[in-house]
C-alpha cells in the first residue's frame, strides 16, 4: 500500500551496509548506540529484501544493545509490522515517538501505521502535526496520507481538504490528483472530477483503475462517446482486468 510504500523509502538508507563487516564487541555507549542503529538499519535493508527471519535477528539484536533511540524503535515497528505482530509494532512506534517526538518522518510513520489498523483519528491528527511540524521538509507527503487516512475513514470531506492542501506543495502528485477524481465522483461533482482526471493523466501512464474511472465519469456527464472511448481502450489494452469485468456489468445493466 502507499502508506507503508512511502514508510519503507524513509528507511530505506539501509541499502549499502549490507556489505558492513562484523563488528567487534562494543565496550562504549557511543559504540553500543552505533552498532544498534547499523542492525535496526540492516533489519530494514532485510525486510525489503523479504528475508524476514534475519530481519527480525537484526533488530532483536539491535534492541539488545541499545532500545534507547528513536532509529531503533523505528526500524522495530516497521519489522514487526511485517510480521504481522500489530501489538509489538505500535508499542515500538509509541516508543520512538516518545523518543523523538518532534521528528515529522516519526510521527508520520507511526501515524500511517495507526491509519492501516484501524485508528484513523489518531493517526490524522498525527499527520497534521507532522505538516504542520517547521522541521518537516515534505508537508505534502503528510497531507497527502492525512487525506488518504480520513478518506479509509469514510470522511471524504476532510479528505478533499487535505488533498488539496497536499496539491497546494506540488500540484503534480498523480495519486493524489486521482484520490481528487475519485472522491469529486463520489461527491457527484462530475465536472471536478473530469478536471482532475485529465491532469492525473498529464502526469501517470494510462491504468485500468484511471479508464474505468473515466468511464464512470463520462457515463454520469451523459457522454456516452466520451465514455465509450473509455470502454474501448479497457478492451484493447486491459482485457483481464477487474475494471473489464465492471464493464461488462455495467453494459448488461438496464439503461
Amino acid at each position: 500500500m502507499k502508506l507503508i510504500r512511502h514508510i519503507a523509502k524513509t528507511v530505506a538508507f539501509a541499502a549499502l551496509l549490507l556489505a558492513v563487516p562484523a563488528m567487534a564487541a562494543p565496550d562504549s555507549q557511543v559504540d553500543k548506540r552505533k552498532a544498534a542503529e547499523a542492525n535496526a538499519q540492516l533489519a530494514i535493508a532485510y525486510m525489503s529484501q523479504g528475508d524476514m527471519t534475519t530481519a527480525r535477528d537484526k533488530i532483536e539484536k539491535a534492541l539488545e544493545q541499545d532500545s534507547h533511540t528513536a532509529t531503533t524503535q523505528l526500524a522495530a515497528g516497521f519489522v514487526y509490522d511485517r510480521l504481522g505482530e500489530d501489538k509489538k509494532a505500535q508499542a515500538h512506534f509509541e516508543e520512538a515517538l516518545k523518543l523523538s517526538r518532534d521528528d515529522p518522518n516519526v510521527q508520520n510513520s507511526y501515524a500511517a501505521f495507526l491509519c492501516l489498523k484501524g485508528d484513523p483519528t489518531k493517526g490524522e491528527e498525527l499527520l497534521l502535526q507532522a505538516a504542520k511540524n517547521p522541521l518537516n521538509r515534505a508537508p505534502a507527503v503528510a497531507y497527502a496520507n492525512a487525506g488518504r487516512c480520513a478518506r479509509s475513514a469514510g470522511r471524504l470531506v476532510e479528505a478533499e481538504k487535505y488533498f488539496r492542501q497536499a496539491l497546494g506543495y506540488n500540484a503534480n502528485q498523480p495519486d493524489v490528483l486521482f484520490q481528487m477524481a475519485q472522491i469529486e465522483f463520489e461527491l457527484g461533482d462530475n465536472l471536478q472530477a473530469r478536471a482532475f482526471l485529465e491532469r492525473y493523466a498529464s502526469n501517470a501512464p494510462v491504468s485500468a483503475p484511471s479508464l474505468w474511472l473515466g468511464y464512470r465519469i463520462e457515463t454520469a456527464l451523459g457522454s456516452t462517446a466520451q465514455a465509450n472511448l473509455y470502454a474501448e481502450r479497457i478492451r484493447k489494452d486491459f482485457p483481464m482486468s477487474s475494471e473489464m469485468s465492471a464493464l461488462r456489468e455495467a453494459e448488461r445493466a438496464p439503461q
